[in-house]
């Protein structure tokens, strides 16, 4: 989950808002959006503990073709695009630490060096690319914990942000830039259902799935709160407004020059255990959708070590295909955008699943049911029509991965029906 998002969007937010209270709440309603969904999410993974995510729970739910369409969304949008961006902040980071020359194809160049390194480490053995990604993730949160108590100790002169709320953020709430910074929020806590995608290699998914959603949402909730927290009690507004490389500015406002870069750094490599958590989680959803579907079958292959070889090749491919074809923000955007409503459909599935099969083994039920649902349903609502109006081309662009999705399934289903002639 730590990644890309926390590392980047406070600069796009600060075009819009500079109240510190108001960008604290942002961070804190986007925690409480994502462990809504975690609630609801761990109930219909302990119902149906079968990896895929949202094509396994909406095929089970609705119909196979809205599961494919939620698989397709998750293919092309949910891991790929976060896996490019991921990259390209690795590489904005990097070269700004370096002093290198402003360069486009040198950033893009990184970037995808780093999606073409991390693919070779998981299509290997599962003991490398679990490995990996439990040293990489440990590294993070402890960095992370140790920048922001370090920074707010060293700190003499702390920026004049008000972190308090005053009657003039009142007005805030209700403007379209809350909402759209909204989705820039709910884009960095994506990977709050990543364990929905592996759920067949899980110990017990039953017992283990919710316990794993909710302790890691709650946890990064925190972390991300007191991160922007210290962004903007180091580094002057006008230094991050429309900056990428947040993470780095704040570094350098506190601990100088020197101290910055080192630290900036640090954080820069953290990025790869993004990256890494998307390349390892979303194959698993196209090996899903290979087993079900007669003509994608070989793409559902696994190696001796039980890894899908195949699903992680296209899925990097297509994160290399993003990093040299789009912009940072254009992504951003576009990725959050689609990705929460495909959420928001899964969401809506527990209600749609009670109603029809209310015998139903359910292991977990979620807590205060339904109001982590609603409060999910509600505020992603909101905010998925505010983009609309105020952000068409992107929005229309999500809608129409979509489209494309649910052409497709009828074009595969046509397929395996003469296949099966």
């Amino acid at each position: 989950m730590v990644g890309t998002g926390v590392f980047t969007s406070l600069g796009f937010q600060l075009l819009d808002i500079q109240s510190g209270f108001v960008i604290l709440v942002l961070w804190a309603l986007g925690g409480l959006i994502a462990v809504s969904g975690a609630m609801t999410y761990a109930e219909l993974g302990a119902a149906f503990p079968r990896s895929g995510g949202e094509y396994n729970f909406l095929s089970e739910i609705y119909h196979p073709a809205v599961g494919f369409v939620g698989g397709w969304t998750s293919l092309t949008i949910g891991f790929a695009g976060p896996s490019a961006l991921a990259a390209m902040t690795f590489a904005a980071y990097a070269t700004s630490i370096l002093e290198v020359a402003p360069s486009a194809w040198l950033e893009r160049a990184l970037a995808v060096g780093l999606v073409v390194i991390l693919t070779l480490v998981h299509a290997g053995r599962r003991r490398n690319s679990g490995g990996i990604q439990v040293i990489f993730t440990i590294l993070k949160v402890a960095v992370i914990v140790g920048f922001c108590l370090v920074a707010y100790l060293f700190i003499d002169e702390p920026q004049p942000v008000r972190f308090l709320p005053s009657a003039e953020d009142s007005t805030l709430f209700t403007d379209s830039a809350f909402a759209i910074s909204l989705i820039y929020v709910s884009y960095a806590y994506t990977g709050w259902n990543a364990a929905t995608y592996l759920s067949s290699e899980l110990e017990n998914p039953q017992r283990t799935l919710p316990t794993i959603l909710l302790t890691g949402t709650l946890v990064v909730t925190l972390l991300y709160v007191a991160l922007n927290f210290i962004f903007l009690y180091a580094a002057p507004v006008a230094d991050l407004q429309g900056q990428v490389e947040v993470g780095l500015i704040a570094a350098k406002a506190a601990f100088g020059e020197v101290g910055g870069r080192f630290t900036g750094l640090v954080l820069a490599l953290l990025l790869i255990s993004t990256v890494s958590a998307m390349l390892m989680a979303g194959p698993r959803v196209l090996q899903v959708m290979g087993q079900d579907f007669h003509i994608l079958r070989s793409i559902s292959r696994v190696n001796e070590d039980g890894i899908p070889t195949t699903a992680i090749v296209i899925q990097s491919a297509l994160a290399i295909l993003f990093i040299l074809t789009a912009s940072f923000e254009s992504v951003l955007l576009f990725a959050g955008f689609t990705l929460a409503l495909n959420s928001f459909v899964t969401v809506l599935g527990v209600f749609v699943l009670r109603w029809r099969q209310p015998g139903l083994e359910r292991p977990y039920r979620t807590f205060l049911y339904p109001l982590p649902p609603l409060i999910y349903l509600a505020l992603m609502g909101w905010t998925l029509g505010f983009v609309l109006v105020n952000r068409p081309v992107e929005g229309l662009f999500g809608l129409g991965v979509i489209v494309s999705g649910l052409v497709i399934y009828w074009l595969l289903s046509g397929s395996d029906a003469s296949s099966d002639l």
